[in-house]
C-alpha cells in the first residue's frame, strides 16, 4: 500500500487530532485507568509504520480521534474512551487487541477499529467485550478463530447485527452507469478509478468507505440525537444505512474509491434506482441530501420533487380493515398477552416498538385513558388519546394498568437489541397467527379514524409521533376526501336553507 500524496509530512501533522502523549504510567497502576497512558511511540522505519501513519492521517483528516498504533510487535488502538470506574469522561486510554504487528494484524486491526467506532457512536461499547480471553491472561497461546469471509461475518464484525438482507440490485443494468461523457456539465465524463487510501480500500464487504463512515459520525455526534440514542440507531439502520450502502455499490462499480466527495451525477442515478414513486426513493433522497448537505455538495434544484412526494403510496392505498374487523380478527389470537398488544396498537395507533415502550399506568380505573409514549421509542415522548375510546374496554386494556407482566415477554434492553428487532417481533407474531393484517394495517386504520372524526391534522400528527407534512403527505387521499365532503356538506346546506 502507498502513502498518502502529501510532501513528506512531519509525524506531528500527519496525525493532527492524535491525543497528546502524557507521562509512564506510576508502577502498580491499573491498565487503561481512566488517567491517559501514552508511552514514547516506535520510532517509524518499516514499511508497516508507514501504513500506521498513513491510516493514522486518514483517521484525522475525517475528524475521528482514534487511533492505530504499534507497541513492539503488537498492535492496538488509542483514544478517548469511557472511563472504566463510571464518572462519565473519556480520557486518553489503550486498548490492547493483541494482534501481532504484521500485515495480516494490521488488517484485523482495522477491522476492530471500524468496530470500535460502531459501538461508541451507538454507545455500546462497554471493557468487558475487550477484555482479553482467559488464556490470553495466563500466558497460554489461544488457537486462532477463523477469519470471516463471508459479508454477514463483515458485517458482525463492525457491530449491526440485524440479520443480513439480500442487497437489492438495481432492475436493470443501466440504472446505475456512468453518465454520457458529453452529457451536460459533464464535458471531460466522471473521473476514473483512482487508488484508494492506504489500508482502507478495498473495504471488506458491509463496511462504509471512509467518507460516508465520517458522515456516519457526524449523524450520531448531532446533540439531538443523543437525547435519543435508541431511535437515532433505529433511523440509522432503517432511513440511512441501507442507502448509503447502495452508493457505495455503485460507486464500486464504477471503481469510484469514495474517498472524497461524491460526484453529483452518481447521486442522481442512484436515487433514480428506485422506482419511482416509492418510499424507498424518498428516504433515499432524504439520506443523500442530508450527505451533499454535509459535503457540500450541489444537488439539482428538483431534487426534492424528483425524491419525494410520493404521496400516497401504494401500499397505503390498499384497503384497511373497518372497525368491525379489527374487532373481530382480535378474537384469532390466543395468546391473551399478544391480545392486549394487539388492542393497544388498535385503540392508540402505536408503531410496533411502541407497545413495550409506553407509559400505560393511565389505563387504570381513575386514570384518564391517556397513554404515553417513553421518551426512549423512535420520535420521542408524546401522548395518545384512545380512538374509540370504548375499545379501551373492549379490548381489556385496564388489566395492563393493574398487572404488571401482561405483555408478551420481548427483551426491550436496548443495549442488547434494538428498537427495529423488537419491532419486527411485533410483525412476525401476525404472520404466525395468520392475521390478515399488518401491524402498521392497525395504525394506518387508527389515523383515518381520526380524520374522519374531524380531529385536526396538526394534533392527530402529534399523537402519532411525526411531523404535520408526513402526515398529510402519507394521509393525503382521506384528507383530501374528508376537506372536499366537509365542502359538499356545506354546499347542501346552503342550498336547503330557507330564503
Amino acid at each position: 500500500m502507498s502513502q498518502p500524496q502529501a510532501a513528506d509530512p512531519k509525524p506531528q501533522a500527519a496525525d493532527a487530532q492524535a491525543p497528546t502523549a502524557a507521562k509512564p504510567q506510576p508502577p502498580g497502576r491499573p491498565a487503561n485507568a481512566c488517567d491517559p497512558t501514552s508511552p514514547t511511540e516506535p520510532t517509524p522505519g518499516t514499511a508497516l509504520d508507514d501504513e500506521i501513519q498513513g491510516q493514522n492521517a486518514l483517521l484525522a483528516a475525517t475528524g475521528i480521534a482514534l487511533r492505530l498504533e504499534r507497541r513492539g510487535n503488537r498492535l492496538g488502538l488509542r483514544g478517548p474512551l469511557p472511563c472504566r470506574r463510571g464518572s462519565g469522561a473519556h480520557p486518553v486510554q489503550r486498548l490492547s487487541l493483541g494482534l501481532t504487528a504484521d500485515a495480516h494484524g494490521l488488517e484485523q486491526a482495522r477491522l476492530q477499529l471500524r468496530r470500535l467506532l460502531q459501538q461508541l457512536q451507538q454507545q455500546r461499547f462497554r471493557w468487558e467485550d475487550w477484555s482479553p480471553p482467559p488464556t490470553q491472561r495466563a500466558g497460554i497461546a489461544p488457537v486462532a478463530a477463523p477469519q470471516p469471509t463471508s459479508p454477514a461475518s463483515h458485517r458482525q464484525n463492525i457491530g449491526d447485527s440485524r440479520t443480513p438482507r439480500r442487497r437489492r440490485q438495481a432492475s436493470s443494468p443501466n440504472q446505475i452507469r456512468r453518465p454520457d461523457p458529453l452529457g451536460p456539465g459533464q464535458a471531460g465524463g466522471p473521473p476514473g478509478p483512482q487508488a484508494g487510501p492506504p489500508g482502507l480500500s478495498p473495504w471488506a464487504p458491509g463496511e462504509l468507505a471512509p467518507i460516508l463512515a465520517s458522515f456516519e459520525h457526524q449523524f450520531f455526534a448531532d446533540p439531538r440525537r443523543r437525547r435519543t440514542p435508541a431511535g437515532s440507531r433505529t433511523t440509522w439502520t432503517s432511513a440511512y444505512l441501507p442507502y448509503l450502502r447502495r452508493l457505495q455499490q455503485a460507486a464500486g462499480e464504477l471503481g469510484l474509491p469514495l474517498t472524497s466527495a461524491p460526484p453529483p451525477w452518481l447521486l442522481e442515478q442512484v436515487l433514480e434506482s428506485y422506482p419511482s414513486a416509492s418510499r424507498g426513493r424518498q428516504q433515499c433522497g432524504t439520506s443523500l441530501a442530508a450527505l451533499a448537505s454535509q459535503l457540500g455538495i450541489i444537488l439539482p434544484l428538483d431534487w426534492s420533487e424528483r425524491a419525494g412526494g410520493y404521496g400516497l403510496h401504494v401500499a397505503q392505498f390498499r384497503q384497511l380493515p373497518d372497525d368491525q374487523e379489527i374487532l373481530r380478527w382480535n378474537e384469532r389470537i390466543p395468546n391473551p398477552g399478544w391480545r392486549l398488544a394487539y388492542g393497544l396498537m388498535a385503540t392508540y395507533g402505536l408503531r410496533n416498538h411502541e407497545i413495550f415502550f409506553s407509559d400505560l399506568s393511565a389505563l387504570g380505573s381513575r386514570g384518564d385513558r391517556v397513554i404515553r409514549v417513553l421518551p426512549t421509542s423512535k420520535t420521542g415522548e408524546h401522548q395518545i388519546w384512545p380512538f374509540q375510546p370504548e375499545w379501551v374496554d373492549a379490548f381489556e386494556l385496564p388489566r395492563l394498568a393493574e398487572l404488571k407482566g401482561q405483555l408478551p415477554p420481548v427483551s426491550t434492553d436496548l443495549r442488547q437489541t434494538t428498537l427495529q428487532q423488537v419491532g419486527r417481533r411485533v410483525a412476525e407474531q401476525f404472520r404466525r397467527y395468520g392475521l390478515p393484517l399488518t401491524p402498521y394495517d392497525l395504525r394506518h386504520a387508527w389515523a383515518v379514524r381520526t380524520i374522519h372524526l374531524g380531529l385536526p391534522d396538526t394534533v392527530a400528527a402529534r399523537m402519532m409521533g411525526h411531523s404535520v407534512a408526513i402526515h398529510t403527505r402519507t394521509y393525503h387521499h382521506w384528507i383530501t376526501r374528508r376537506d372536499q365532503q366537509q365542502a359538499v356538506d356545506a354546499a347542501l346546506a346552503r342550498r336547503q336553507a330557507p330564503a
